[in-house]
This record gives structure tokens, C-alpha cells and sequence, in this order.
């Protein structure tokens, strides 16, 4: 039997369009599907995007991120982990990670493998200690928002400066009296929220001082 080339092209012209197709419903579909059930999102870990596990008794095992490859969103919020397991460190594509309501005091050392990871929530975490997690939160290459709402921080340690690639912090509802002066550190910051915080301004802060960013007060 013999096959012209006409025939031999449009099998060709059909593979293409199919893979066009595929890749048009991964990318209208499955990446804004929010899964809220570990077990359904484990059916098909590869196609699981969005993962939201906000209040929820869940005991988690270290090797089950690992199933995960293309996730970019993770809420544990509310989950009152006492300890955030390891194997999120292998999730390299997460960009959003929510762990606020939660009840532990530091993050794994694998936390710092989260490279493409933009933006983490750490509200009402009352337990968390910022100063010792710096150093962890230092190594991430493209964190550029952090969340640290009302958390009960009274100040901000020395070494914030280490988060020299942030661009957004979030300090309201805490025990501030004054504006941090640590801040002036934060090189990229461009935005601050520090509202709901009983403080006054020291007479000695003016635009002149280089903080060069916009404070919501």
C-alpha cells in the first residue's frame, strides 16, 4: 500500500493542531482550576496548578510534594502546622505560598529551593520567629512581597536588610510604635504597609532621608 505525500502532510497538519490544542486547554483550564481536596489533586498531580488546603486537618508526608512539578499555588493556611514539612522545597515552580494561622517557629532549610517563589503569606502566625528564619528567606532569588501581618512584631530584627530583593512588605495590625527604621535597608522596597499600628512618627523621618518608597499609614 502506498501513501502520497498529500496523506503523509495532513497527518502531519493534524498533530500539530491537536498539540495546539492541548496546550490552549492547559493554559485556559487547568492552571486556574483550584483544587481543595489533597486526595483529588493527588489523581493527577502533573495537571495541578492551583492547590488550596486552607483549614484543614491534613498530616502531611515529606515525599508527596515531590508529585507536584508544575504547581505555582499553595494555601496551608489556617492548618495550624507546627512544622512546615521539608519536601516543599520541591516544589520549583511554586510562585504564591500561604502558610498564615499556622503554629510553627521556623522554616526547613530546603525552604530556600523554592527559586521561583514570588510572593509568601506569614500572617497570624504567632509563633513565627522572623529573625532566625532571615537567613532562610535571604536565598530566595525572586521573593518580592512578604506578608507579616499581625504577627505581633514589636520591631524589626537588624538583619532585615538581608531581604534586599523585596519589593512589598506587609506590617499591619502588629505592635509597632514606631516606623521601623530598618527598613531604609530594604534597597528594592517600593511599597509598605504598616497601617493599624498605634505608633507616631519620629520628627526626625522626611522624604529627604532616602526612604523613597509609598506607606500606607
Amino acid at each position: 500500500m502506498m501513501i502520497n505525500k498529500s496523506s503523509i502532510f495532513f497527518v502531519f497538519l493534524m498533530l500539530i493542531f491537536h498539540n495546539i490544542k492541548g496546550q490552549i486547554q492547559t493554559d485556559s483550564t487547568t492552571i486556574n482550576k483550584e483544587f481543595l481536596s489533597l486526595d483529588e489533586a493527588l489523581k493527577n498531580p502533573e495537571s495541578v496548578f492551583r492547590l488550596n488546603l486552607s483549614n484543614q486537618n491534613i498530616q502531611f508526608s515529606d515525599s508527596i510534594w515531590s508529585k507536584f512539578p508544575n504547581l505555582q499555588y499553595l494555601s496551608l493556611k489556617n492548618d495550624h502546622l507546627k512544622k512546615i514539612p521539608e519536601g516543599i522545597g520541591n516544589l520549583k515552580n511554586l510562585k504564591v505560598l500561604d502558610l498564615s494561622g499556622n503554629d510553627f517557629k521556623l522554616l526547613p532549610n530546603t525552604f530556600s529551593r523554592l527559586s521561583n517563589l514570588q510572593e509568601l503569606y506569614l500572617n497570624d502566625d504567632k509563633y513565627f520567629q522572623l529573625d532566625k528564619n532571615i537567613s532562610i528567606l535571604s536565598k530566595l532569588p525572586n521573593l518580592k512581597s512578604l506578608h507579616l501581618e499581625n504577627d505581633g512584631l514589636k520591631k524589626l530584627p537588624k538583619n532585615i536588610f538581608e531581604l534586599n530583593r523585596i519589593e512589598a512588605l506587609y506590617l499591619n495590625n502588629n505592635q509597632f510604635k514606631y516606623l521601623p527604621l530598618e527598613i531604609k535597608g530594604l534597597k528594592n522596597l517600593k511599597y509598605l504597609d504598616i497601617h493599624d499600628n498605634k505608633f507616631r512618627l519620629p520628627n526626625n523621618i522626611n522624604e529627604q532621608q532616602g526612604f523613597g518608597i509609598e506607606i500606607r499609614f
